[in-house]
């Protein structure tokens, strides 16, 4: 929690950037990793140097999104927050600041642009199904 009591990524000035989610990426799938060990596997994608994970991987914990574990010399760093918890975070407020809180106004813009294939149709009315009693 950071201090407004919001999650990290949900208050103003605690949204996560694209590169930080390149490092929860890494550490959602496997927590505990070394500043080295996440290096090597985003930064050779990216073309980030140790240096550059280094600065994300501190800011990601002054936001309260990763935890810090010291291990020796080095740091273990961990999630706090759940990709779940972030997704869905990060899903209400687009359909908030975009479409106005409405959920069918999103799916009907994907529909109308010719975003959704009959593949995504199908499983949205399979969800729906699911979905009521």
């Amino acid at each position: 929690m950071n201090p407004s009591g919001d999650h990290p990524g949900e208050g103003p000035g605690e949204r996560i950037t694209e590169a930080e989610l390149a490092v929860m990426d890494v550490l959602w799938d496997r927590p505990r990793q070394t500043a080295a060990e996440v290096c090597e596997e985003v930064g050779s994608q990216r073309g980030w140097s140790l240096a550059t994970v280094k600065t994300l991987l501190s800011r990601l914990v002054q936001k309260g999104a990763l935890a810090a574990e010291p291990d020796g010399r080095r740091f273990l760093y961990s999630p706090l927050i759940a990709r779940a918890a972030y997704v869905g975070g990060e899903s209400r407020r687009l359909v908030e600041r975009l479409f106005g809180g409405s959920a069918v106004s999103l799916v009907a813009h994907l529909a109308e642009t010719e975003a959704l294939t009959e593949d995504d149709l199908a499983e949205i009315e399979k969800l729906l199904k699911e979905l009521r009693p």
